[in-house]
């Protein structure tokens, strides 16, 4: 499996599946799956029983991870690759992301 390029914080667009030209911010990213779960997307149903935390009870809506291949960066308002690459820093040579469609440092 390849590294996976989408931090927690990036604003993402899906580009597959039934949430598709949908865009979010990544709320968490678990590399071991190659997932992430992204803000109003991938929408499930769960029944809660009533508990000490949740009292009421019943169903929640909340979100489920998506497979990190079906989301793509999006920067300056367009979707975007993601590269590396290696730039003069304060401590040396420093890995920074870089879009590869402008070619611009990421953050």
């Amino acid at each position: 499996m390849s590294a996976v390029k989408i931090k927690k914080g990036d604003l993402v667009k899906v580009i597959a599946g039934k949430d598709k030209g949908k865009e979010g911010k990544v709320v968490s990213v678990d590399p071991k799956n190659h997932s992430a779960v992204v803000e109003g997307i991938n929408m499930v149903t769960k029944h809660a029983k009533p508990s000490a935390a949740n009292q009421q009870g019943g169903i929640i809506h909340q979100e489920s991870s998506i497979d990190i291949s079906n989301i793509q960066l999006m920067y300056k308002g367009k979707a975007t690759k993601v590269g590396y690459k290696f730039v003069e820093g304060k401590n040396g040579q420093e890995k920074v992301r870089v879009a590869k469609a402008t070619g611009e440092v990421i953050e």
